[in-house]
Formats: C-alpha cells, structure tokens, sequence
C-alpha cells in the first residue's frame, strides 16, 4: 500500500532519479493545495541540463480559470536557457480520463497526459484499518430505517450540483432521511441562496424551497459541519441506512474524475448511487468494484444532461424511498454478495492489484514517450 503523503517523496522521485534523472518533478504541498505558492520542484541536475518534466497535478480535478496562475507558474519555470528560448518537453500526470478540460490544457500548453487513479490509493491509505474495529456493524446485522445518507458540506464551485440535489430533496419529501447540508459554504463563504440562484433559469421556484429549509442541517454528534473526507465517521446513521447517496466533487461536463469519497460506501459495508458526471459506475467497475444495476435502474449513469441526470437520481432515491420498511430491509438483505464483493476487493487486495500495474505502466509509459 501506498502511503498517500509520501507517494511524491517514495515513489515517484525515486524512479524518477533511476530512469529519468535530466527531468524535473512538480507537485504540490500540502497537500490538497493547487495554488502557484504551493508548487515544489525537485531535480537532480542544474537547469541547464533539464531536458523535461513532470508535473503531477492528481490531486485535484483541473478548473481552467482557477488553476491557470498555476500553469503558468511551470511555463516560466520551464523555458530553456537558448536562444530563441524553447520549451522543455512536458508531462502533465492527472487524475482524470476523458476530459475535456484536459485535452485543452494540454493542447494549449503542448502537454502530454498520463494517468493513474490517485483518489484509489488515497482511499487504500485513508480508509485502511476499519476493517478491523468493531465501529461497523456487520451488514447481516443492520436494521434500515432510512432510505438513503446524504453529506453535502461544501456546496459552493464544483460542488453546487448539492444544492440542486437538496432541491430535489425537498420537492420529492426525502429530507427525512439523514441528509446534511450548509447554510453557508465553508470553503467559499457563500450563502446558499446565492447558488441556487444558478439553476434559476431551469427551476424557477428552487430560492423559496431552499429558503424553507431548516438549515443548517448537521449528523448527529456534529455542532458544525465537519470537513471528513479523509476518514470514516457517521457510523450509525449509516448503519440504518438502505443507501449512501455520494455527491461528487466533479458533476459537470465530459471527464471521468473520481474522488476518495466513493469508496466510503465501499469501507462502509454499504450500496451506493452516485451523483457524479455520466459514466461514473462504469469508470468504478473498470476497477473490480460492482454496482447495484440488478437492485435499482442505474441508466441515471448514462446521461449526459447534467440536470436530467440530477433528476434521475433523486426519481431512484424517492422510488426507494416509497418502499415499505420490510420491502427496503428485503432489498438491503439482496444487496449483500454486492456489498460483501466491493468490501473484499478494497480490503483484501483486489483494488490494488489493479492500481499498481495501472501506475507502472503509466511509468513505463512516460519513460517511452520521452526517451524518443
């Protein structure tokens, strides 16, 4: 397993020293962190000598407008000592496939792209270990009380499609299951009211539903909105819940982006449905896990239109919702060879036998493209 902080440091690094050593390595601490202020470089040889580089940007999804300081900050750093001056060859590592945002950055930077799935090994470092306590509780052993578990802390940026998913909620009567939601977004310090006014246009009554709810809405044991992404917590609610309803960092447009917070389900002996962008449950069976197609429709996955799409998924977590308790403790009940599946390829294993071929051969690859 991968130590998550240390993966630039004792993996990448090292190789890089052995395989590539005229070539310079960025990333960016601490982690989390995407601003220029926060971009490390590590090299082996002077400038001068610099024939490429990497710049490992997989921590976090690319915004175009937001990140572009950053950019730049490793095209001043990478401009040869010639004259004319001449760009180094460049390697951009991500941690998102099919992107749109990607193709044009790197078109637009000549960048080359790799790929590996950095939020997998994230996942295997973060949520390592509770396999191993009695905080679970066995899901032959749960009773479902609830249709479904909702977390939406930061619900500004990339994340407003929460507050869109809060209206649905609202409209559809689901607020009774354990849903959490800020007033206020913490990250931007926005109120919700001014972002649903984002999607005015599309529900025109979705300010006044917003304004009627009881916000904010904390889990039990919170007196604010905690910031949990790297741990598992909730254990309880979750335990009485028939699904974990995950909203994703990225929801918008074509990209394949997904982050640690859809292997809390997994950790957490528990079914899924995903709010995300179209093409998320297969991305996620591309890597050994299973999904719940053969228990609820699943064809949400399928649509591009990010607001139909936002709409199917609720349509499934009312249709849930509507079945009666011995129905849903049923349905729970017929998940478990699923539920059992995903808990063993991501604990014993089977998640990782994929990730590390899947990250040497990005390696290889990288080797290959500039040794030509």
């Amino acid at each position: 397993m991968i130590r998550i902080d240390e993966i630039y440091e004792n993996t990448f690094l090292p190789w890089v020293k052995n395989n590539l050593p005229t070539t310079a390595l960025y990333y960016h601490d601490p982690f989390g962190h995407s601003d220029p202020g926060s971009i490390l470089c590590r090299s082996f040889t002077s400038a001068k000598e610099e024939t490429s580089f990497i710049y490992f940007f997989d921590q976090e999804p690319v915004i175009l407008d937001y990140h572009c300081s950053a950019f730049n900050s490793i095209d001043d750093c990478n401009m040869t000592f010639d004259l004319p001056r001449r760009r180094k060859n460049g390697i951009i590592v991500v941690s998102e496939n099919n992107s749109d945002n990607i193709d044009y950055i790197c078109k637009q930077r000549n960048l080359q792209p790799f790929y590996y799935f950095f939020h997998g090994w994230a996942a295997l470092d973060w949520y390592r270990g509770y396999n191993r306590t009695f905080l679970i509780t066995p899901w032959t052993k749960r009773s479902i009380r609830k249709t479904f578990f909702s977390a939406n802390r930061i619900i500004g940026g990339l994340r407003q499609h929460r507050v869109l998913m809060l209206y649905h909620f609202a409209k559809l009567d689901l607020m009774h299951n354990w849903v959490s939601a800020s007033a206020v977004c913490p990250a931007e310090n926005i109120s919700i009211e001014e972002i649903a006014k984002h999607y005015q246009d599309q529900y025109p009554d979705i300010v006044d539903v917003i304004n009627e709810l009881d916000l904010p809405r904390l889990f039990p044991g919170e007196d604010h909105t905690r910031m949990s992404s790297c741990w598992l917590d909730q254990f309880e609610p979750c335990a009485e819940s028939l699904v974990y309803h995950v909203t994703e960092t990225v929801y918008t447009g074509r990209r394949s982006h997904l982050t640690e917070k859809s292997f809390k389900p997994v950790a957490l002996g528990m079914p899924f449905i995903l709010s995300a962008t179209a093409g998320s449950l297969a991305y996620l069976r591309g890597y050994g896990f299973q999904t719940f197609g053969d228990f609820w429709d699943e064809s949400y996955d399928l649509e591009t239109d990010d607001l139909v799409r936002s709409e199917k998924v609720a349509a499934v977590l009312k249709k849930l919702d509507n079945l009666p308790a011995n129905e849903k403790q049923k349905l729970f009940q017929a998940c478990w060879p699923v539920i059992e599946h995903n808990w063993n390829w991501f604990y014993h294993g089977g998640l990782e036998s994929v990730l590390w071929p899947e990250l040497t051969e990005m390696l290889d690859s990288i080797k290959k493209h500039l040794s030509q």
